[in-house]
């Protein structure tokens, strides 16, 4: 949980260290919100999920923004970038890579993926067929891919981004829960408000804005965020919050299933990168609120009898029925 501050509160206040750790994000928030007008808090979200070592599910109409977030954050970050379109008949080798026969040393040559890379984007994700989904299934969950009987480590950092289109769009093969559950937070854009709409009618076009932009931050001040993230300290109450947010979704006859325990350590990284991004050293009731739509609204299922949730209306749910310690 990490060594707590020097506080006799059960959820302590932050200190100058943390605070002057979190400078290189902010300048990677302020270049894209240049780009990605009118949307502080799905930036501060994807943010959030790399530096919990997570992976991010975007799901929204064509058209909103979603491929453009992923080439801004891999400009600003400085990562090694890989899109990936995601069709009807792709292969696990088209994302994987393949070994190829060399004629003139008689033996194969693997020829490596767009899967290598520190950030993927896995663009339309739900438009492949469940067998090209599933490659992405071990490289999400342990920076690995095994290809003809040999692991290959992947990058480090890695990170997927993946958007999908709704459901019941034409073309679509639902992601699987096993699938879903390798994300740590989903999320949605929407359509801007009337001032970023106008903003992006008037302005230059993202395009060449994104080709403008120039990293924000080293790719070793990147790795100390994601380590200094494990060392943000978690009370006890804070725990026992955690775990009261868990026993409700399984105990409460609205949802098919509760949040498992990997749901629960995904909350707690979540919230202590959330954490990180205001400055803090300690996690607070609020950090766990905040990424709870995120990481939760993928996780339950409503059941029949139930009435369908929007994702900040479960979240608002879960945040009304749990009472903090």
């Amino acid at each position: 949980m990490g060594k707590p501050p020097h506080s006799d509160s059960p959820f302590p206040l932050p200190t100058h260290h943390f605070q002057t750790m979190s400078q290189p994000l902010h300048r990677v928030i302020q270049q894209t919100e240049q780009v990605i007008v009118g949307k502080p808090m799905q930036i501060r979200y994807a943010l959030a999920c790399l530096l919990a070592r997570g992976h991010l599910l975007i799901e929204d109409l064509p058209g909103v923004g979603k491929t453009t977030l992923a080439h801004v954050l891999a400009r600003s970050l400085g990562l090694q970038f890989q899109r990936i379109q995601f069709t009807s008949d792709l292969l696990p080798a088209d994302i994987l890579g393949v070994s190829v026969y060399q004629r003139d040393t008689a033996d194969f040559k693997f020829h490596p993926g767009p899967i290598f890379a520190q950030m993927i984007l896995a663009d339309e994700v739900n438009r492949a067929t469940p067998k090209a989904q599933s490659a992405l299934l071990e490289a999400m969950e342990e920076q690995q891919v095994t290809i003809e009987g040999v692991t290959r480590a992947l990058p480090v950092p890695f990170f997927v981004i993946a958007t999908q289109n709704p459901s019941h769009q034409i073309g679509t093969f639902p992601l699987p829960e096993s699938q879903l559950d390798r994300f740590l937070m989903r999320i949605q854009l929407g359509y801007p408000d009337a001032q970023a709409e106008r903003g992006l009618l008037s302005g230059v076009d993202r395009r060449e804005l994104v080709a403008r932009l120039r990293p924000q931050m080293e790719l070793s001040e990147l790795l100390a965020l994601q380590k200094r993230v494990q060392e943000v300290y978690v009370s006890e109450p804070l725990l026992d919050y955690v775990q009261a947010i868990l026993k409700h979704t399984r105990e409460s006859a609205n949802y098919e299933h509760g949040l498992s325990p990997r749901a629960g350590l995904a909350l707690l990284a979540a919230a202590r990168a959330w954490a990180l991004l205001d400055g803090r050293d300690a996690v607070i009731p609020e950090d766990v609120q905040a990424v709870l739509p995120g990481v939760a609204s993928h996780r339950l299922q409503k059941t029949q009898d139930s009435q369908p949730s929007h994702d900040d209306t479960l979240a608002r749910e879960l945040i009304t029925a749990v009472a903090i310690p």
